[in-house]
């Protein structure tokens, strides 16, 4: 009787240090260049002026972005949609939390004039003092 011993087949070694490495690299790297945007994923085309003001950076804190948009839902405060009557309770609360709060309006040009009244009322109700509207210079994308 012949016995072979046979050899154990050694598992080949996988090094998880520089897979790990790798990794930690692919996600900073990630986290590097993506866009992080802090307005609502509704596309909008902002209606065109020859005398738009040019945005600046300064001190004061950032204004109350409201955006009415052409299909449903139709309002946004920031990024979150609202419907009409919470709308006017955002502003409420926002001119009891600042007296001097600042509101932007982002309006799609194919918005429903009736609705970009409606908010400018609903920011009168609530007393907001100053009111803007978003828009873009003429012959830019």
């Amino acid at each position: 009787m012949k016995f072979l011993v046979r050899r154990r087949k050694v598992a080949p070694a996988i090094i998880i240090i520089s897979l790990i490495d790798v990794l930690v690299v692919l996600l900073v790297f990630l986290m590097v260049t993506t866009r992080f945007k802090n307005t609502p994923s509704v596309a909008l085309t902002l209606p065109e002026t020859r005398e738009a003001p040019k945005a600046g950076a300064g001190p004061e804190k950032p204004p109350m972005v409201v955006t009415i948009a052409a299909a449903a839902p139709q309002f946004f405060v920031g990024p979150r949609a609202v419907t009409a009557d919470k709308l006017l309770g955002e502003l409420k609360d926002a001119v009891a939390a600042d007296a001097q709060v600042k509101v932007v309006l982002r309006a799609d040009k194919n918005a429903n004039w009736g609705d970009v009244v409606k908010v400018m009322d609903f920011a009168k109700q609530a007393k907001v003092q100053n009111i803007r509207a978003y828009t873009r210079t003429a012959g830019a994308k």
